[in-house]
């Protein structure tokens, strides 16, 4: 008889698949992000992994490498012209809904995500081709007030210590302060100006200035009078007056600066500690006021969450206009990387029970279920183990599940129940109905 032929598993690239301890990790942060997310009065939604591609190419995503899909059996040529894509990120998805189901909302609109998003990039350190995205977002019909562009991010700061990861810097800025500065300076190609001053981190100074002249044309004094705006950092609202410092005047510069200090005076009040570094202009096309990335300290890695205010969310599918801020938290690579650095190499639970009660004998097995069905309804998590067995045996099993305590239930009659912390090895007598995790 012929063998049958075996396929050997190797990994995707670009896809994750952590084992049981880290998967638990995974879930325990979705689940705290969440927490934190719906402290603040934000509703969940879930859309489809799917959208129409009309729907994911309307905002002109055409640098997106989009997954289309197809059906395998595919037998008229209609049918293999791809119609759906995978969604490449969530934005896109929150604004065909928001459109689709505006007259059934309530505005504000707050609302969050955690899905999964797909894009058919080259895999490489902190980018993957399928990830976790948390997004958050709350939007409104034509006028936004000010007081959410200091909510989300205290919000994303309250997330990122839910998480229990090294420690993270959040830096803020405002679209219309760059803008606006070399608008007032008489800078006509000024997209390309930020671009380039939003480098200024990783090239320093003096590339700065070489490219401001030989990238976006400007002369040598405008360059060096660029750089002075982008070289200000601050931890509080001192920036306006470096600003006002430089001596150029702008209405929208003027703006910025009164909207950014507003924010920067609110997430004070409440201790979240920022850095204000008016180098960084993100989103050229999309953001117009308030931007923030978030960085883990004392590494070169790249931002782990980002967002911003926009002025139009869902223009490309409903004629009204949806001006909201969101931000989004990339958990995957974020995980990714801390995964790669060692940071769960401690993390030894591969079992999210608490309990694990041990078989005796099989004669014993009613008593054994019913042990575990009362610590259940007393909310605990609870393992029974699955076969009467050396006792040695099953103790071995929740050690090496990272299960933190064994409930040994009478093994005679008239014995009591007992229970053993693996931790400390201490061992007691307790009562099913009474016990409580210490």
């Amino acid at each position: 008889m012929s063998k049958n032929k075996i396929y050997k598993p190797k990994p995707v690239s670009g896809y994750t698949e952590w084992l049981p301890e880290l998967r638990m990790v995974e879930m325990e942060w979705i689940d705290n992000i969440r927490t934190v997310f719906e402290s603040y009065g934000f509703c969940n939604i879930e859309t489809p992994s799917v959208e129409e591609l009309d729907v994911l190419l309307a905002k002109g995503e055409t640098d997106k490498e989009i997954y289309t899909l197809t059906r395998l059996q595919a037998d008229e040529a209609d049918e293999k012209d791809a119609r759906l894509g995978l969604h490449f990120d969530l934005t896109v998805p929150f604004a065909r809904y928001t459109a689709q189901h505006f007259n059934e909302l309530v505005f504000p609109f707050k609302r969050y995500q955690i899905q999964r998003s797909w894009r058919g990039e080259r895999p490489q350190k902190g980018r993957y081709r399928e990830f976790y995205q948390c997004d958050i977002d709350v939007i409104n019909i034509d006028h936004l007030p000010l007081h959410f562009d200091a909510e989300i991010p205290a919000i994303m700061y309250k997330a990122y210590q839910a998480l229990d990861i090294p420690p993270i810097e959040m830096r803020l800025s405002n679209r219309k302060i760059l803008i606006g500065y070399l608008q007032g300076l008489g800078v006509e190609n000024q997209t390309e100006a930020a671009r380039i001053l939003d480098k200024l981190d990783k090239i320093g100074g003096d590339a700065v200035i070489e490219s401001l002249i030989k990238d976006a044309g400007l002369p040598p004094d405008l360059a060096q009078k660029s750089l002075a705006l982008a070289a200000i950092k601050t931890r509080d609202d001192s920036f306006v007056a470096h600003v006002k410092q430089l001596g150029v005047e702008n209405e929208l510069l003027t703006a910025g600066l009164d909207e950014l200090s507003f924010v920067v005076k609110q997430l004070q009040q409440q201790d979240i500690p920022i850095v204000v570094d008016l180098s960084f202009a993100r989103g050229f096309d999309y953001y117009t006021g308030t931007i923030l990335e978030v960085y883990l300290t004392d590494t070169d890695f790249g931002a782990i969450g980002s967002g911003g205010r926009y002025d139009d969310l869902a223009g490309s599918y409903i004629n009204k206009k949806l001006p909201g801020i969101g931000v989004s938290i990339g958990l995957t690579r974020l995980f990714g990387f801390l995964m790669e650095e060692g940071w769960f190499k401690e993390r030894k639970r591969m079992s999210p029970a608490d309990i694990l009660v041990i078989m005796p004998d099989e004669e014993r097995r009613a008593e054994v279920l019913e042990t575990a069905e009362t610590l259940r309804r007393r909310g605990f998590k609870v393992e029974m183990y699955h076969t009467a067995g050396k006792l040695k045996k099953q103790l071995a099993y929740a050690e090496k599940k990272g299960i933190p305590h064994v409930w040994f239930p009478p093994f005679k009659d008239g014995q009591p129940h007992e229970v053993k912390n693996m931790t400390t090895g201490e061992q007691i007598n307790s009562d099913p109905n009474r016990w409580e995790l210490s």
